[in-house]
C-alpha cells in the first residue's frame, strides 16, 4: 500500500486544474508500426509538443502558481540540464517572476540558447548537476530567492504527475505506462497518479534509466538512495541524474516499482524509429521508454503499452550523430575498406560488384600512395548504404567472392 510521502493524488488532481489552459493537453495516438516491431500495443503520448517541448513545464508552472506574493517579488532560481529551465523560464517570464537558471557545463546549446531566450538569466557553471545545484542553492540564498527544484519537490511532483492523470483520461485501457527516470519526479507523480486512477483494474508503472546513470534502479534493488553510479556522457542527458530524489525512491520502492536500465545504443535507436515511423523528433530521455520496449520484448509483448515521449529538445548535433551511429549498427550504412589492382578497370570491377548487389554509393575515396598500400595495389574506402546487416553481409560475401579483400 502506497504511503502518502508528502504526495497524493488529490495534489495531482489539484495541479491539474491549476495548469488547465497554461499547458498543453498533448495528443496520444496509438502507433500501428511501432505496435507491429515491438510486439505490443503502443500508445504514445507526446511531451514534446508542449511549447517547451517537454513536460517539465507542468511541474515548474504548478510550483510557480504557490508562490506567495513576496517570493514572487524575490524570484526564482533553479539548476536543470535544460527541460526544466526552459518549462521554468518560460512560465516565469509569462507570470513576471524572475527567474536565474544554473545549467551545467555541457548542457546543449540548444537548451542554453532557449533559456535565455525566453527571459531567463543564465549561469552556465558545474561539471555535473550536483555541483551546479549546489551554486544554484548558494544563488538562492543569496539573492533571498525560491529555489524550485527540478524533481525532489512534492510540488513538482505533483505537476508532472497530471501527465499520467492525462494519458489515462485519453487512453483508459492500458496496462502499463513506461517513464523516463532521472531525479525520479516524474516517477513518483506517476505512480501515485496511476494508483489512484478510477479504473476497474490497476496500471502498471514501469521506469527506465540509461545505464550510465541507472542510479534510483540501483537504490530499488539494495533498498537504499546512495548508491554510486559511473555517471559520465550520454545521449539522454536529460536524465543523467547520480544522485535522485529520495522521497521519489521511497515512493516506488513502496509501490514495488521496477526500473529498466538500457544503454545509449538502444536510446539511440529509438530516436531514429521515433524519427522516421513517426515523424516526430525525441531527445535520448525522451525516447528511453521506447528502448525499454525494445530491450524486454518479451515483457510487454501483447499488453497495451503508453510511452511518455517526454521532450523533443535533442541538440542537432546529437541528433545526427545518433542518426549515423544507429544507421552502422543496424547495417544500412557502412564504410568498407577493399584492396584492389592498381590497373585499369580494377575501381569499375569494384562498382559493379556493388551495382550488381544493390549497394548505393554515398562516398568513394581512391588512395595509391598511402603507407599501408601495397605495391601495385589501391586502397578504396567506399561508404555504401544497404537494405540492412544482412544485404550488408551479402555484400561483402560478393566482393570477396569476386577476388576484393574486403575489411568493415
Amino acid at each position: 500500500m502506497l504511503r502518502g510521502h508528502d504526495l497524493t493524488i488529490d495534489d495531482i488532481v489539484a495541479a491539474a486544474a491549476r495548469i488547465a489552459g497554461a499547458v498543453e493537453r498533448t495528443p496520444c495516438a496509438v502507433s500501428r508500426t511501432l505496435s507491429q516491431i515491438t510486439g505490443a500495443e503502443v500508445t504514445i503520448k507526446f511531451e514534446n509538443m508542449q511549447y517547451t517541448a517537454s513536460f517539465k513545464e507542468r511541474g515548474a508552472l504548478n510550483r510557480l502558481l504557490l508562490l506567495t506574493a513576496d517570493e514572487r517579488r524575490h524570484g526564482v532560481v533553479a539548476m536543470s540540464a535544460g527541460n526544466h529551465a526552459q518549462g521554468l523560464a518560460h512560465h516565469a517570464a509569462r507570470l513576471g517572476i524572475a527567474a536565474t537558471l544554473v545549467m551545467p557545463e555541457g548542457t546543449p546549446m540548444v537548451k542554453v540558447g532557449r533559456t535565455r531566450a525566453l527571459g531567463a538569466e543564465v549561469v552556465v557553471a558545474g561539471a555535473s548537476l550536483a555541483e551546479s545545484h549546489a551554486l544554484a542553492r548558494s544563488i538562492a540564498i543569496e539573492r533571498g530567492a525560491v529555489f524550485v527544484p527540478p524533481y525532489d519537490c512534492p510540488l513538482v511532483m505533483a505537476g508532472q504527475g497530471t501527465v499520467v492523470l492525462e494519458l489515462l483520461e485519453q487512453a483508459p485501457d492500458l496496462d502499463v505506462i513506461v517513464v523516463p527516470v532521472g531525479g525520479g519526479g516524474l516517477l513518483a507523480g506517476s505512480i501515485v497518479a496511476a494508483s489512484a486512477s478510477a479504473r476497474t483494474r490497476p496500471v502498471e508503472i514501469v521506469g527506465v534509466q540509461v545505464s550510465s546513470h541507472a542510479a534510483v534502479h540501483a537504490a530499488l534493488q539494495t533498498a537504499g538512495p546512495d548508491q554510486p553510479v559511473p555517471g559520465g556522457d550520454t545521449v539522454a542527458e536529460g536524465i543523467a541524474v547520480t544522485q535522485p530524489s529520495p522521497r521519489a525512491i521511497r515512493i516506488a520502492h513502496d509501490a514495488g516499482c521496477d526500473v529498466v536500465v538500457v544503454d545509449d545504443a538502444l536510446i539511440e535507436e529509438a530516436m531514429v524509429l521515433y524519427l522516421e515511423v513517426e515523424k516526430v523528433v525525441a531527445e535520448g530521455a525522451g525516447a528511453a521508454p521506447l528502448a525499454a520496449l525494445l530491450a524486454q520484448r518479451e515483457r510487454f509483448a501483447g499488453r497495451k503499452v503508453g510511452l511518455l515521449l517526454t521532450g523533443g529538445n535533442a541538440d542537432l548535433r546529437v541528433l545526427a550523430s545518433a542518426l549515423l551511429r544507429s544507421l552502422a549498427r543496424s547495417g544500412r550504412l557502412s564504410t568498407l575498406s577493399v584492396t584492389l589492382p592498381d590497373k585499369p578497370g580494377a575501381l569499375h570491377a569494384l562498382t559493379g560488384v556493388l551495382a550488381a548487389e544493390g549497394a548505393n554509393v554515398v562516398e568513394l575515396i581512391h588512395d595509391r600512395m598511402g603507407l599501408s598500400t601495397r605495391l601495385r595495389s589501391a586502397q578504396v574506402a567506399v561508404q555504401i548504404e544497404t537494405a540492412d546487416r544482412g544485404h550488408l553481409d551479402s555484400v561483402v560475401v560478393a566482393l570477396e567472392t569476386a577476388g576484393f579483400t574486403v575489411v568493415h
